[in-house]
Parts: C-alpha cells; sequence; structure tokens
C-alpha cells in the first residue's frame, strides 16, 4: 500500500519551514524534498501524497507554474496544495498570487505558529472530507467522480463514463489470499491511471470500491484508452498467478456445496455510456447506465468492453 508524505518542493533550495517539519512530525507523515518541479510531477504521477507544500518565495513563476499545472489536471487536481512564503518582501502579493494559480492554502510571513498548524490542518481536513480516497489506490472516491461527471455535463462536454469491473476476483482472492488481492486491485488502479492519463490528460480515474473503478474521458479518446487498458491487463495478470495456474488458463475452485469446478484467470469488463447520442440532466443517470453496461459486459467471456449506442427513448443497440 504506498505510503502517505509531504511532498516539499523549494526551487531555491531551501528546507520546509519548521512549522512543517514539526506539522509533519506530529502526525507520522514522512516529509520528502522533491528535487525539481518535474521530480515533483513524477512523485505525484506514482502516488498521491498527503499535500503538496511548495516553496512560493519571490522569485515565485517556476512554482506558481507549477500550481497551475497541477491544479489544471484531473489526476492531480485532487492533492492538496500548500505554499508558503518565507521572505518578507512582497509577501501580501506572492500570497495573492499563489491562490490565484490554484493554490488550497497559503502560509504566508507574520502568521503564528498555531495559526500556521492550524491551516495545514485544515486543508489536509477538507481534502479528506472533499475527496475521499480509497486507502490502498489513493484514487478518488464516488464523491469526486460524481463531481467530475457533473462537471463535465455543465459544461456541455461529450465524454465518456467507463465503468470498469474485475471478473473472478472473488475467487482469486480466496484461493491466493487478499494481500494478493489487494496488489492486483493496486496494478489495475496503476494501468488505468497511466493509460488513461497517456491518452487524456483531462481525463479522470476514481476508485469506487473493491474491484469497481470509473475513468471519464472525452469522447474522442475513450475507445483506444479501454483496448489499451485491455491490453496491458491481459498481458500482466497471469502473472499474478502460479505457474500452473498460468500455463492451464484456470485454477480449480469449490462452490457453497464444496463441489469443485474451474475458475479461468481474471479478466476486465468495461461498461462505457456516453452523451453522443444521449442528452443527460444529472449524473444519477449516467451512474444507473454505466452499472447496466458494466453488468451486461460481464455476461461475455473474456476481458471486454461494451459501448451503449442507443439514442433519447430509443431501442438498445449496444456494441
Amino acid at each position: 500500500m504506498p505510503q502517505r508524505l509531504l511532498l516539499h518542493y523549494s526551487p531555491h533550495g531551501r528546507a520546509a519551514p519548521q512549522t512543517v517539519r514539526d506539522f509533519a512530525d506530529e502526525r507520522g507523515l514522512p516529509l520528502a524534498d522533491a528535487a525539481s518541479a518535474e521530480d515533483v510531477l513524477e512523485r505525484v504521477g506514482r502516488a498521491y501524497p498527503a499535500a503538496l507544500v511548495l516553496d512560493g518565495s519571490p522569485d515565485a513563476g517556476a512554482v506558481l507554474e507549477l500550481c497551475r499545472h497541477l491544479k489544471g489536471e484531473a489526476f492531480t487536481s485532487v492533492v492538496p496544495l500548500i505554499v508558503y512564503v518565507a521572505d518578507g518582501g512582497g509577501a501580501d502579493d506572492a500570497a495573492a498570487l499563489a491562490l490565484e494559480a490554484g493554490a488550497d492554502e497559503v502560509l504566508a510571513d507574520g502568521l503564528s505558529q498555531r495559526e500556521c498548524e492550524l491551516r495545514l490542518r485544515l486543508a489536509l481536513r477538507r481534502a479528506e472530507r472533499d475527496v475521499s480516497v480509497h486507502p490502498t489506490t489513493l484514487l478518488p472516491g464516488t464523491v469526486q467522480i460524481e463531481r467530475d461527471i457533473a462537471e463535465r455535463l455543465r459544461a456541455g462536454s461529450r465524454f465518456a463514463v467507463c465503468y470498469c469491473d474485475l471478473d473472478h476476483f472473488k475467487e482469486f482472492n480466496d484461493r491466493y489470499g487478499y494481500n494478493n488481492g489487494d496488489r492486483v486491485i493496486l496494478i489495475l488502479s496503476r494501468i488505468l491511471r497511466d493509460v488513461v492519463r497517456a491518452y487524456s490528460p483531462t481525463a479522470f480515474v476514481g476508485h469506487i470500491g473493491g474491484d469497481d473503478f470509473i475513468f471519464n474521458a472525452p469522447l474522442e479518446h475513450f475507445r483506444q484508452c479501454c483496448e489499451d487498458v485491455i491490453s496491458v491487463f491481459s498481458e500482466l495478470i497471469p502473472l499474478h498467478y502460479a505457474e500452473e495456474d498460468q500455463a492451464r488458463g484456470f485454477f480449480r475452485g469449490k462452490d457453497r456445496r464444496g463441489e469443485e469446478y474451474e475458475v479461468p484467470l481474471m479478466t476486465l469488463s468495461i461498461g462505457v455510456v456516453t452523451n453522443e447520442h444521449r442528452t443527460f440532466v444529472h449524473t444519477a443517470q449516467i451512474s444507473e447506465l454505466a452499472t447496466e453496461m458494466k453488468a451486461y459486459a460481464k455476461t461475455f467471456s473474456g476481458s471486454i468492453y461494451v459501448v451503449d449506442r442507443r439514442h433519447n427513448d430509443a431501442p438498445p443497440p449496444l456494441d
């Protein structure tokens, strides 16, 4: 399971303020220093930190650009971003610029240690409240999934909601143990994040819970995302089975009556809903259809994605 930490970056090579170091120690959060803006992006891309703390002291152009980039991308906008201004000169302007660039909180000169600690605590609490993340994958949960869909509806975007679910995961969990099950969940989350982000930085990946995931992507990107996610998944997942199970392509499980049956290797089912031919006014409509399409996808053998091509008030065709 990824370890939560505070990630600090100063383009001037300064150490994190003492208030930040004390805050990290009191909460048992490791404090890591990033070497560059590129290092920040790479680390955040691997696993979300509990918060990102940036040195916004003059000259802060690079940090402000980093703020705008992180908050402008769906994958990283959920990370709490805290900027501190260490120099007295121009502190007010620097704080305002940081907030304009997307910072969630600013620690400026003149604040007491108690107020700084309180601002840090509240920034993390707001993030936990507004973006509940799954403890295994650190991906945003249902609150942020619904929010992302709602924002796309308000913006009038053409997009697809892709509901992903593992097939035969429970049997795998029963045979190989929950630690290996969690590892598979984490691997799938990384596949989704890396593939979807590669095609569409404006896309969004969330974790509903268990082995259920959702990604929302622009209409022009979702098919390539689905195809590549399935391709990478199909290459990697067999490696998590014992050699004899890999070779057979199944293992023998027992049903509730104790009778043996063949359990295939895990596959991935993706049900897709788009607003290409439909008009939606509420996220619940999309959620209901995505669940229906996911269930339909699971009626097929092997990894597959199926797309709802129905028009408003029209009979099904599905593909």
